[in-house]
């Protein structure tokens, strides 16, 4: 008979692993990855602001990941900087002013790590339903926007020439991001959901024939790593967020050497 919290924490960490995985894709296509960081690092800072506002609301969280996402897309025109210097410099500077602002606030202060590595155990039904509506959400999203964010992945100047709406597209990509990452920090934490996009995604391209393979492998494959993570964490008493990214490596790991790979 399987506890309530750990029923609760496998079908939480599933439903996250299946918006990530799709996401996390584009991220490993486009050569993305430090995205990922730097939106995680904006949820540290949304939740200082919201706390300083009276309010722990994922939509804060949300919000400013967004915010982050939109300053990002108004330097990237300047074309003074690249793309990974202006992440940098974005997620390096979210996440300081997020731990400054969170630091002041006392109650929070013994919660630090709980926000960095997540507490999966730890979530209630009301959190399992909010999950449960952003991975539907995300997963909706996603699917529409799939054509459109595909052809700027394989050639952005192609699809802005076949009339893809280019800048509309990457708003509502990062704003899914945003969403994953705001509803994802209670399961794993600010740190570590960037790992959940990016490992199983990564994995899934070792053995992946197709684009749609890949995403379908990627949520395999997080789900999987979800389900070994919470059984290291209930057998050996470790953190459950990194027992997931662990699992996660490990998978990646498998794929690596299995025959017969294909590349996505």
């Amino acid at each position: 008979m399987i506890d309530d919290f750990i029923l609760h924490a496998l079908l939480a960490g599933i439903l996250v692993a299946l918006a990530a995985g799709p996401l996390g894709c584009f991220l490993v296509w486009r050569r993305m990855a430090y995205f990922g960081d730097t939106i995680s690092h904006s949820a540290l800072l949304g939740v200082g602001l919201g706390l300083a506002m009276g309010t722990g609301s994922p939509w804060v969280i949300v919000a400013t990941c967004a915010f982050v996402s939109w300053i990002l897309l108004v330097l990237e025109r300047g074309g003074k900087f690249s793309t990974d210097t202006l992440l940098g410099i974005l997620a390096h500077s979210a996440l300081s002013i997020g731990l400054i602002i969170i630091a002041l606030q006392e109650s929070l202060r013994q919660n630090m790590m709980f926000l960095l590595i997540g507490d999966i155990l730890a979530l209630d039904d009301q959190g399992l339903i909010g999950i449960g509506l952003m991975t539907v959400g995300t997963l909706g999203g996603l699917i529409y926007i799939w054509k459109p964010l595909l052809s700027i992945t394989v050639h952005e100047d192609l699809a802005q020439i076949e009339g893809v709406n280019i800048l509309f597209t990457k708003i509502i990509y990062m704003l899914l991001i945003a969403l994953l990452v705001a509803f994802s920090m209670k399961v794993i934490g600010a740190l570590l959901i960037t790992s959940l996009m990016i490992i199983p995604a990564a994995a899934a391209r070792n053995i992946a024939r197709s684009p749609v393979q890949m995403a379908l492998y990627a949520m395999v494959a997080g789900s999987l790593s979800v389900v070994m993570g919470i059984m290291m964490s209930s057998l050996w008493d470790l953190p459950a967020g990194p027992a997931i990214v662990l699992s996660a490596l490990v998978l990646f790991l498998i794929g690596r050497v299995l025959p017969g790979r294909y590349r996505v």
